[in-house]
């Protein structure tokens, strides 16, 4: 009861006309700037931090609440209706939702991933609210061995459900590795995979790989088919902006299995919300598949329901781990915790008691920019939509337009123009020849993290592989691995033998 009283007296704080304004403003530009492909939530907030030096901590802080939730619904949103997503944590929700904005139903495709971002980032900051001192006993259970079977984990699963195809699937998950392997290997200090040429040092940034794959590969496949289609006016897009009783209905069950996989991971330093989404896809996928009309493929609006809810509830409890325990879980959070150090705070367990004010200000602004992002982006989810009346030779020529754009401003570097031209490429020859784009993009995002994890338990063990599946957890995501193997595995030999019957 006291955290509730306490959080009363936020409400008080952040209610106030002026904060208001603030919340508004936070979460316009937040969208704002998550909508231009490349830039994304964390180039938001990045971007918005001088703005706030001007303000008071309350104030500059609740306006960061509106551009962290705000931001987030950007990268959806044009991932939705341009397949660019503005961030990493929107990739899985763009497979399913840009088929829905295909299909005329970009608006639903918007109000669905509107509602799921409410509902994982209201369930997720409730327990914020309540739970945040017990944060801590979540985020010790995991080391280096558990971090390497999560990435497993996801990795295995991924490749094995979302191509007919497992085959093809492993091909797609071995060349994001490949692509996440490129540079210099920060143990050792071997350049890898560069041909020796110094722009490739550093790696090949995210962006460049999500743009080049989702962005410029689909401009490549709709040039190619451009004179054999005849549909080469607008998109049709349907002007309903809710959700009728039975896509409600077909949701929620995805939005609260979205929910349950984001909470916890808010509070693991995985890098991000990247692996509950796809993990929360995979899941509706695997669970499509059971069902007599599969809609996974042309436009299932259960692959964007549980992503988006996965990703805020992701970034709710994220939010909570920053102020508990100081420990940033993603790119946001770590740019969240250099705005505290500027105004002289210090998240973690103490700033709860000499900055009570701010905290629970902050806590509530987070129910108040979660309720402003609907009210403000719900309705105009059927402007959003009229993206896609643009002519096709148009419209794909403004998304060229503006992925060079937004590679360009990441990092003012030509030579990422022109790796984005060959990835985007290699995206085409794949989508060609009907290879799953998911297992690439988890390569790209998780890659780094298991290599990482599993040379630092290695190392800690000093070479004893028993480290790898030492403890409970690892024991758990190893195990329901191999249930998930031996059922797809199984599912594919009965749909075969239908098949020849």
């Amino acid at each position: 009861m006291e955290s509730l009283s306490l959080l009363m007296e936020g409400f008080s704080q952040a209610l106030t006309p002026m904060n208001l304004l603030w919340v508004f403003v936070g979460a316009f530009l937040g969208t704002a700037v998550g909508v231009l492909p490349g830039l994304g939530s964390s180039m938001a907030v990045a971007l918005l931090l001088p703005v706030t030096f001007s303000l008071d901590p309350v104030g500059a802080f609740i306006m960061f609440a509106g551009v962290y939730f705000g931001g987030l619904f950007g990268d959806s949103t044009m991932g939705i209706l341009m397949n660019t997503p503005g961030g990493a944590t929107a990739i899985a929700t763009t497979f399913e939702g840009h088929r829905m904005a295909k299909t005329g139903r970009a608006p639903q495709a918007l109000a669905t991933s509107a509602i799921g971002a409410f509902i994982g980032g209201l369930i997720a900051t409730t327990l914020v609210v309540f739970f945040a001192p017990k944060l801590a006993d979540i985020a010790v259970m995991f080391g280096p061995a558990e971090y390497f079977a999560l990435a497993v984990f996801a990795f295995i699963a991924t490749a094995s459900v979302v191509s007919d195809s497992v085959i093809k699937g492993l091909s797609a998950l071995v060349i994001g590795l490949a692509l996440a392997v490129v540079g210099i290997d920060g143990i050792s200090g071997a350049s890898r995979f560069t041909a020796d040429m110094p722009q490739l040092f550093d790696g090949i940034s995210i962006i460049v790989i999500t743009v080049g794959v989702l962005a410029l590969g689909e401009v490549l496949h709709v040039a190619s088919r451009i004179h054999r289609d005849p549909k080469l006016s607008a998109i049709a897009v349907s002007g309903r902006p809710f959700l009728s009783k039975r896509e409600f209905r077909e949701a929620l069950p995805a939005w609260l299995r979205g929910t349950a996989f984001g909470v916890p991971f808010g509070v693991i330093p995985v890098g991000g919300a990247e692996v509950p989404t796809f993990m929360a896809y995979g899941t509706e996928r695997q669970l499509d598949r059971k069902r007599r009309n599969p809609q996974f493929g042309k436009g299932a609006i259960r692959g964007v329901a549980a992503p988006e809810a996965a990703g805020n509830a992701t970034s709710g409890t994220a939010m909570g781990a920053l102020l508990a325990l100081g420990l940033p879980t993603s790119a946001t959070a770590a740019i969240m915790l250099a705005a505290f150090q500027q105004y002289g705070l210090q998240p973690g367990p103490l700033l709860f008691e000499r900055n009570a004010d701010l905290v629970w200000a902050l806590l509530a602004s987070l129910f108040v920019g979660l309720v402003m992002l609907l009210v403000l982006n719900l309705p105009f989810a059927p402007l959003w939509a009229k993206l896609l009346l643009i002519p096709k030779p148009y419209l794909y020529a403004g998304i060229t337009v503006f992925c060079g754009l937004g590679v360009y401003a990441t990092s003012a570097a030509t030579s990422d123009l022109l790796i984005v031209l060959a990835i985007g490429a290699l995206g085409f020859v794949l989508r060609r020849y009907g290879f799953p784009l998911a297992p690439i993009m988890i390569g790209v995002v998780l890659g780094p993290l298991a290599e990482t994890s599993l040379r630092n338990a290695m190392m800690s063990s000093g070479g004893e592989i028993a480290v790898l599946v030492h403890s409970p957890v690892t024991w758990t995501l190893y195990g329901i691995l191999a249930l998930v193997l031996v059922y797809t595995a199984w599912r594919r030999i009965v749909s075969r033998a239908r098949v020849d019957v």
